[in-house]
């Protein structure tokens, strides 16, 4: 932990209503969804039908071409509906909660003392497995693979981010019993970027069989993909896996308690949220009784996630899986006319279009609009001015385009998505859609690849 990876390129975008740290309770919703819309390259097969009893761990569905991977039910009721949409694609399969919460018991272990099949085998049955995904292509990893390292980033930089020093404070080792279950996954290393000032290093330096590297610098410094590229990169052919550091925790329960315990503390923050702060509720959970009578009159758009790569979800609807932030802003539906000919004190401007930048400390209450329409994809330099990676996005995304599959691979594609380039999205004077873009990409590779 010596050594300091201090990355100078990157944006931190000042957006008004970052969570104050307060831990605040919130009334458990009544109905819980998992949706398999969150998870990239899945062919969901229902294993349940409307109205059936299930517990908290019971399968909801499953990988029509990995059928040992489950997903599963984050509490105990009855299922309420599955939401189909066009061409009868799930997507989502709500569970209506009866209050009981009673757990399928997956049995007590310790993972030191078991076998990896066996822990597999733990983490496939519970439902726990879709916390792991896979670099390449963030897919929810394979368990038939071996990775080459594991990566945890206990840090987020994206707008309005949680701050997992406070969130994970006092459960040291639930989060150390879940390292020690990822330790047994791979022959190579458990590997924990922090940050010096926004990681909470006593916490850090207790714990056991973990690598730890520190980042310095704005955002993207916490996302995972650029600790990877930094730290061991992903070459064609290899495979690493990442988790979220809160499903860290998940893993840990499951073998320190025996069930699948679903609890999550989720942040709500945004520049329309009254009263903004840290809510303990539980995956899958309706976002309602946290906004309910919270947020400010007028348009706005909720999103599960952060601003960047989040999902636009209704005021009723769902924390995603992997999410631990609700995003509140304004919609951007308004026409302003010579926009562009003003000073905008008020705007926040990358490229210093706008004398905002004599301001670098003030925050904003940025809204959804794109302040002009789609441009010409031209050549401008300024990707490479927000992405600390060895990366040239611009030529990655033409070799997309055009279906270019070895310049694609060339250029870096196996290394990052759609988060890694998000922020090169929201400088781009084109505005054009990169992360779509990006995942078509991801996708032709692999129906190339067979």
């Amino acid at each position: 932990m010596d050594r300091v990876i201090k990355l100078r390129k990157g944006l931190d975008i000042r957006i008004q209503g970052v969570a104050e740290k307060n831990l605040l309770s919130v009334p458990p919703s009544e109905v819980y969804a998992v949706k398999p819309i969150d998870f990239q390259g899945l062919t969901p097969k229902l294993s349940v039908r409307q109205d059936d009893p299930v517990k908290a761990g019971s399968p909801l569905f499953f990988d029509k071409y990995r059928p040992e991977i489950l997903f599963t039910s984050p509490v105990s009721g009855r299922v309420k509906v599955v939401l189909r949409g066009e061409r009868r694609k799930i997507l989502e399969v709500q569970v209506e909660a009866d209050g009981k919460q009673d757990y399928i018991d997956f049995g007590k272990g310790d993972p030191l003392k078991m076998g990896r099949e066996e822990i597999i085998e733990k983490l496939l049955n519970s439902g726990v497995w879709p916390f792991i995904r896979q670099r390449p292509f963030d897919f929810v990893a394979n368990p038939s693979d071996t990775p080459k390292a594991i990566f945890i980033s206990l840090f987020d930089t994206a707008p309005m981010a949680p701050d997992y020093a406070f969130i994970l404070k006092g459960q040291q080792k639930t989060f150390q019993i879940g390292l020690d279950v990822l330790t047994k996954l791979t022959e190579g290393k458990v590997h924990l970027g922090i940050h010096p000032e926004r990681s909470d290093i006593s916490f850090v330096e207790a714990l056991e069989n973990v690598e730890i590297h520190s980042f310095t610098g704005s955002h993207p410094a916490g996302n995972v993909g650029v600790q990877i590229h930094h730290i061991d990169p992903v070459n064609k052919g290899e495979i690493v896996w990442v988790v979220n550091p809160q499903d860290v925790l998940t893993i840990g329960r499951l073998f320190e308690e025996g069930r699948f315990d679903a609890r999550r503390t989720v942040v709500l923050a945004g520049s329309e949220v009254k009263k903004t702060g840290y809510y303990q509720t539980m995956m899958g959970a309706s976002v309602e009784p946290m906004v309910k009578n919270n947020v400010k009159e007028g348009i706005l758009r909720y999103i599960s996630g952060d601003v960047l790569t989040g999902k636009k979800i209704e005021p009723s609807g769902f924390i995603g899986f992997y999410d631990s932030l609700i995003s509140v802003i304004p919609e951007g539906k308004y026409f302003e006319p010579f926009g562009w000919a003003l000073p905008g004190f008020n705007k926040f401007s990358f490229s210093r279009s706008y004398f905002s930048w004599l301001r670098p400390r003030k925050t904003y209450r940025l809204d959804t609009n794109l302040h002009g329409g789609r441009r010409a994809f031209v050549l401008t330099g300024i990707y490479e001015r927000v992405l600390p990676m060895d990366i040239l996005v611009l030529h990655l995304l033409k070799a997309i385009i055009t279906d270019d599959i070895d310049n694609m691979e060339n250029l870096g594609i196996y290394e990052i998505v759609e988060e890694d380039i998000a922020l090169c999205e929201f400088v781009d004077p084109s505005k054009t859609e990169m992360q779509k873009i990006l995942r078509d990409g991801i996708n032709a590779l692999i129906k190339e690849l067979g």
